[in-house]
């Protein structure tokens, strides 16, 4: 009971292998952080983001259409109409292109 295996750094010396153990551990424990913080900061940016883009103040749908899709897209808001029609609006809310697929 004279040799005290108790302090690391003696230990460590002893034993090669524990000293690559530490390096993996403190290797994966700074993986593992710099993980995290990424995942958070992803969030952070897409959360950030607006829902929807800007909106026209109405849209007025032809005579007789009744929506059944709206999509946005960068510049158009796309309405598709219970009969198949492609409605495309600028983003002032006027009816530029009427598409009978």
């Amino acid at each position: 009971m004279d040799k005290d295996d108790s302090d690391w750094k003696a230990a460590a010396k002893a034993v090669p292998e524990l000293r690559l153990l530490r390096w993996l551990v403190t290797g994966l424990a700074l993986v593992m952080g710099l993980g995290m913080i990424a995942i958070v900061a992803l969030l952070w940016i897409r959360f950030s983001q607006p829902v929807l883009p800007g909106l026209p103040d109405a849209i007025t749908l032809p005579e007789g259409a009744q929506a059944q899709a709206v999509t946005f897209a960068r510049d158009w808001t796309v309405v598709v109409t219970h009969a198949g029609e492609v409605l495309l609006y600028d983003r002032s809310g006027a009816l530029r292109d009427r598409v009978q697929p």
